[in-house]
């Protein structure tokens, strides 16, 4: 008895520290955000503001940081949207049909998670000012979609299989087609995947960097991650500044994540064990 209450104070005072680690890094940058650059400048990063200013906070917000905002949410609801259409279709596929060459191309589709960004950034960069979408919002939907295409039919292909084929053979009975079937059992069936899939690729795209950096230029059509680069000069930077931006572009994925967590674990535990 008393060693196992022994291992439950244990494992809550690990939870405790974990949980502390966790939060350090946030507790930080929102100090560091409410400093003045003078304040930065005279103590340093690890020290409590000398009196908290908003002022850095109004002012990203008065250089127009919303610009930035609004095109991170076009570029990462299209590409969400086009990425689930493709995905949904294919892992329905890959859950169904039991083919020889359908289970292979299902491996080189997991096999494609490997490929690195930086791999692919200059032919794409090439394409890109090729077919004149060089510089637009649109130039960013087509790599964002493919590089989170294979981890998406992956979780969904393992959710999808954990349906029971006896629904499908009576819904054919009823005369159901695949097309139906797909769209009123399958997808709402899937719906834990759907959700799962949806918080992980918004919040991969959401920060995004090398794409945004390479296949952008102008402030219009930059989105958020590349704001930093606003408060950064060639001998120095405004680091409050810098740390506000990151509050303000941290919190929207942070309220995501937490009210999504569990179903974002759950997904990818399923994902990890099945297939």
């Amino acid at each position: 008895m008393i060693k196992k209450y022994t291992v439950k104070i244990l494992i809550r005072v690990y939870a405790a520290v974990f949980l502390a680690l966790s939060l350090l890094p946030f507790y930080m940058m929102i100090i560091n955000s409410l400093k003045s650059s003078q304040d930065y400048g005279r103590n340093g990063f690890f020290t409590i503001p000398e009196e908290i200013k908003m002022i850095n906070y109004v002012k990203v917000i008065t250089d127009g940081i919303f610009s930035y905002f609004k095109n991170s949410i076009v570029v990462a609801v299209v590409s969400l949207l086009i990425l689930l259409a493709i995905a949904l279709c294919a892992s329905y596929a890959f859950s169904r049909i039991r083919l020889r060459w359908v289970n292979l191309l299902f491996m080189l589709v997991i096999a494609s998670m490997t490929i690195s960004i930086h791999v692919a950034l200059i032919p794409i960069y090439l394409l890109t000012r090729r077919i004149a979408l060089y510089d637009t919002i649109a130039a960013l939907v087509g790599p964002y979609v493919a590089f989170n295409l294979p981890i998406t039919i992956f979780i969904l292909t393992s959710f999808m299989k954990e349906i029971p084929v006896e629904l499908e053979e009576s819904a054919w009975i009823d005369g159901c087609g695949h097309f139906r079937f797909f769209l009123s059992i399958i997808t709402p069936l899937s719906k834990a995947g759907i959700i799962t899939v949806a918080i992980y690729d918004i919040i991969s795209m959401w920060n995004e960097f090398g794409f945004a950096l390479v296949l952008t230029q102008s402030p219009n059509t930059r989105t958020l991650p590349l704001a930093l680069w606003n408060y950064k000069s060639q001998y120095g930077s405004n680091v409050p500044m810098l740390f506000a931006v990151l509050v303000l572009s941290v919190l929207p994925m942070a309220i995501a994540f937490a009210f999504g967590q569990d179903k974002l674990i759950k997904g990818m535990m399923a994902g990890a064990v099945k297939g």
